[in-house]
Order: structure tokens, then C-alpha cells, then sequence
């Protein structure tokens, strides 16, 4: 990346902090656990206001026109402090919605006055676009704060948009392991209004984005994990020393180190090649590696923290529960790593 790109990156993690303090205090994080949003909406505002939710929407569509690398460091300093806002998710439905005739609704929902959730997933382990004849789609993120839903349907070949009211549909809300909410939503057989023509390649396109994303959030919790765990390690004293002086664990946390320099390479190199390549294979091959790996590198590197805590790591008080919560629940969103690894093997095959 030039200087100028850099810089970009640089701003961009620092304006994180807006939103994610640097002093560790997760107060914010545990009183917004089962609640009703799982979310602050304030907070939700304030992430609009810094341009965050059109991060990747071109500026002659009212965003901001970042690349992915920009995105990428956002979502490594928010998954750092455990930011329960649903921006990707958010993200993905103003791209979606980009798609679409509706610009003055893209609009309100950029300056976060209007809320819609793209309710796409109709398989548990979602990965493809798929639009299947159920009428059921799950794991649909903002519930009880969406006012829209945009459902993909399959039409004449391809994959169109419909916008349905919140009311019109079935929306039973499910609690996740960390505390946030999303919901089943049952779409009837008719109604919704048509907003698109087939738009299947730029949305498969926008779910890599968020699949991608979400490797950068999952980097960037296994990260702050692992340092809190280090310093606990540093502070906590067994037999006369502190437990940071005994081998084993010392080879131990080697090991998640290069776990995590070999996700962060992982990550950036997908961002670097995604937005490179004009050949979509080349795009999708890159996320699924970068995805499959941040995924495993967190759900291990939580889980090992949790070990090194001893007893204590498994209080509710402790923070490093919080982390391995997050990671249970986000390693599975766009895609599991065993998804992403199919994926990626059945492309890699495929000449």
C-alpha cells in the first residue's frame, strides 16, 4: 500500500476507538449481555455519524468508498474490544440495499435514522447463496431493532431483493452464546415489494466481504485474548515465580503467537488480493483461507487462554470468558471453517 493508503488504515483504527476504548474496561460489554438489542443504539448512531456502515458503499451512493483493507483494520480494533453492534451485519444490508432502487431508505439507514436486516441464511452453516423454496431464514442479525427486512429470493435464474416490513413477518429471537440476539424469520409465500433486478454476483460478493470481515473481528478478540493472558501469566505467581517462567507455558503461548502472525498474514493478503483480482474464483479462494483459519486461530487461542487462567478463567467475573463467548459465536457466522475449507477445496478442484 502507498503512504496515503496507510494513513487511511492508521485513522480508521484510531477513530476505533471511539467505540472501543483501549483501557480495557468491558463494563459496557457485560451490561449489554441478554438484553432485549444486544446493542447500543446510541452506539449504533455513532458508528453511522463516523461513516462506518457505508464504509464500503461507493460516495456517488452516499458512503464512504474505502477499501477493504480500511475494513479490515476497523473490524480487527472491534473485535479487540468486544463491540457488540452488529456493523457487519449492518454493513452487509446497506450493500445490499446499494443494489437496490431504494436510495432515499440507503440513505437513512447510512446516517442511522432507519435500521433493515438481510435475512439471506436458509442452512445452518451458511455459506452459499442459496435462496431454497424454505420459507425460513436463520441467524437474521438486529432483530427488535430492524424496521425492514431485505429477503434474496430466487426469480427467473437469478437472485431479487424483496423489502418487507417487520411486521409483515414471523421473527422469533434466539439468545447466542455472548449475549446477543438474532431471530428465525419465517417469510410468507407472498407479499414483500420487489426492489431489484438479479443482483446473485454482487451480493455473493458482499457475503465474501462480510465473511472476511468477520476473520478480521475474530483476529482481532484471539489477539486481545492472548495479551490479557500474557500479562496474567507475568502477574500470577505459583511455587516463588511467576507462571510467564515455566517452560511449558512459555512453548504454549509461542504457539498462538505464530498462530495469530499466521492469521494476520492470512487476513491482510486475502484484503490485498480481493481487492486486486477482478476474477471472482481468485476472490472467493482467498476469503475461505483467510476465513477458515481465523476462525480456528480464535475458538484455539480462547481456549487455550481459558486453560492458562486456571480456575478462575471459568468465573463469569472473569474477563477472558467473555473472549472464548465471542469467538464460540462468531467463528460460525459467514461460514464455519469446515464450510470455508469445503468451499475451498471444491473450487481449488475445479480447474
Amino acid at each position: 500500500m502507498d503512504e496515503h493508503r496507510l494513513e487511511q488504515v492508521r485513522a480508521i483504527r484510531e477513530s476505533a476507538a471511539a467505540v472501543a476504548p483501549r483501557d480495557d474496561n468491558l463494563e459496557r460489554v457485560r451490561k449489554l449481555r441478554f438484553a432485549p438489542l444486544g446493542f447500543d443504539l446510541a452506539v449504533w448512531r455513532r458508528m453511522a455519524e463516523m461513516g462506518w456502515i457505508g464504509l464500503r458503499i461507493p460516495e456517488t451512493q452516499g458512503g464512504v468508498g474505502m477499501g477493504l483493507m480500511e475494513s479490515v483494520a476497523l473490524h480487527e480494533e472491534l473485535g479487540r474490544g468486544l463491540v457488540p453492534e452488529p456493523l457487519i451485519a449492518g454493513s452487509l444490508a446497506a450493500q445490499a440495499l446499494a443494489l437496490t432502487t431504494e436510495h432515499d431508505l440507503l440513505a437513512r439507514v447510512l446516517a442511522g435514522e432507519t435500521s433493515v436486516a438481510l435475512a439471506w441464511q436458509d442452512l445452518p452453516d451458511g455459506l452459499e447463496l442459496r435462496c431454497g423454496p424454505t420459507p425460513a431464514r436463520l441467524f437474521v442479525p438486529m432483530t427488535g431493532a430492524a424496521e425492514l427486512y431485505l429477503v434474496p429470493v430466487a426469480q427467473n435464474g437469478g437472485v431479487h431483493l424483496l423489502l418487507f416490513d417487520a411486521n409483515e413477518l414471523s421473527i422469533l429471537p434466539h439468545l447466542q452464546q455472548d449475549g446477543t440476539t438474532v431471530a428465525t424469520v419465517q417469510v410468507p409465500a407472498s407479499g414483500g415489494r420487489a426492489v431489484s433486478g438479479n443482483v446473485r454476483d454482487e451480493l455473493t460478493h458482499a457475503l465474501d466481504e462480510a465473511a472476511l470481515a468477520t476473520a478480521a473481528y475474530l483476529l482481532g478478540l484471539a489477539q486481545r485474548a492472548f495479551e490479557i493472558t500474557l500479562d496474567y501469566l507475568k502477574q500470577r505467581q505459583q511455587f516463588g515465580q511467576p507462571l510467564a517462567a515455566f517452560q511449558a507455558l512459555q512453548h504454549r503461548a509461542a504457539d498462538l503467537m505464530i498462530q495469530l502472525a499466521l492469521t494476520r498474514a492470512s487476513i491482510e493478503g486475502a484484503a490485498i488480493e480481493a481487492e486486486r483480482s477482478s476474477n471472482p474464483k481468485t476472490r472467493t479462494l482467498a476469503v475461505s483461507r483467510a476465513k477458515a483459519r481465523a476462525s480456528d486461530t480464535a475458538l484455539l487461542v480462547t481456549r487455550e487462554a481459558l486453560q492458562m487462567h486456571g480456575a478462575i478463567g471459568w468465573a463469569d467475573e472473569c474477563d477472558i470468558g467473555l473472549f472464548v463467548r465471542k469467538a464460540l459465536s462468531a467463528a460460525n457466522q459467514y461460514g464455519s471453517a469446515l464450510a470455508h475449507r469445503n468451499r475451498f477445496a471444491r473450487l481449488a478442484s475445479s480447474g
